[in-house]
């Protein structure tokens, strides 16, 4: 299983072929299961420009694996010390809500596909976040 952030979706809905989004279809096509958390389904969902694509979004995505925060409040402090030693090492994370997503990824032990500068700084400062 791999945990697919909102930078990979985007792309593959909208038939970009960028490196991610050929990883992210190599997965599926080997039977690799794709999972979001409740951070990346808001983010798509915001993405919609009309209604029938909110709801396009809404039925493809709320069918798909969610992962969540292993303790809501322990996940959200752990993701602000991945931030505080993001900035502490001269990397600035420009969305919380990423340090949130990657420390789901290290709790539920999966590696995160993105295409976001942010989660390879993040990876530089904590050998926990694994890449896909």
């Amino acid at each position: 299983m791999i945990l697919v952030d909102t930078s990979v979706w985007i792309d593959f809905i909208r038939g970009r072929s960028t490196s991610a989004v050929e990883r992210l279809r190599t997965a599926l096509d080997r039977g690799v299961s794709a999972a979001i958390t409740p951070l990346i389904y808001q983010e798509i969902l915001q993405g919609a420009a009309d209604e029938k694509t909110f709801r396009d979004y809404r039925a493809y995505f709320s069918n798909q694996r969610f992962l969540h925060p292993g303790d809501p409040i322990a996940s959200h402090e752990n993701a602000a010390r991945l931030y505080f030693e993001c900035r502490r090492k001269g990397f600035t994370i420009r969305s919380s809500n990423d340090c949130l997503i990657a420390q789901i990824a290290i709790e539920q032990r999966v590696a995160l596909l993105h295409d976001d500068r942010d989660f390879d700084n993040i990876a530089r400062a904590t050998s926990a976040l694994k890449l896909a």
